[in-house]
């Protein structure tokens, strides 16, 4: 069973959850970031034997996820595919499918690179740069963003993890929901990702995953 922590911003409630969504309850919207669906498929393609199962596994917990909080849309937050269309990319169209009752939108991250007809058959909403809802703006990269005073932002593109300290000098690095004053940077939600250590400043608040379990820990 999924562990969730409610996160309140400008009135608004945020459930963090471990499967690395946030469901925006005001607006019914599920919110995540890097999906880089196709990657494990770019590798075997080019000979690396990565194996279909991690695309599956993802595409699965999408599915748990959409069905759980039955969301009008759902928002990804750059880097929904990886690379050049293959196999995987045909798998999700057919997935999609199944859901035309969804709203899927999506703000352009560096990943992806698919085409304009691509993007179309599959039912996404293209955003580029930046996509404003209501008090809120979405875009991939934080630091290629226009900081506009008054509105916070929901990014992705870093895959932020953080240090948990157990007994003696025992850690672990796991993914995190980082929220500062003015924005916030979502973890992977792909798991064949790589991460990226953050440096916490006092205000800022932390939110780790470790297993089934979201642990505020800044």
């Amino acid at each position: 069973m999924n562990h969730y922590v409610l996160h309140e911003l400008s009135g608004n409630h945020f459930l963090l959850s471990a499967d690395r969504t946030i469901f925006w309850e005001e607006e019914k919207a599920l919110i995540l970031s890097d999906l880089h669906l196709g990657k494990s498929g770019h590798f075997r393609k080019h000979g690396i034997g990565i194996p279909q199962d991690l695309f599956k596994e993802d595409l699965q917990r999408l599915v748990a996820s959409i069905q759980l909080h039955k969301p009008q849309k759902v928002i990804i937050v750059g880097d929904m595919f990886h690379s050049h269309a293959n196999k995987e990319h045909q798998l999700f169209l057919k997935w999609r499918n199944d859901l035309p009752h969804i709203e899927f939108h999506l703000v352009v991250g560096n990943h992806d690179i698919l085409s304009l007809k691509w993007y179309q058959e599959a039912g996404l909403q293209l955003h580029y740069n930046e996509w404003w809802l209501g008090d809120f703006i979405f875009t991939h990269d934080i630091n290629d963003a226009s900081v506009t005073g008054g509105k916070y932002y929901f990014s992705g593109h870093i895959h932020p993890c953080i240090r948990l300290k157990g007994l003696g000098r025992q850690s672990i690095q796991v993914p995190c929901f980082y929220f500062s004053e003015t924005f916030a940077v979502l973890p992977a939600f792909g798991k064949f990702t790589g991460t990226f250590a953050l440096k916490i400043k006092e205000e800022d608040h932390v939110f780790a995953l470790a297993g089934d379990k979201v642990l505020k820990v800044h």
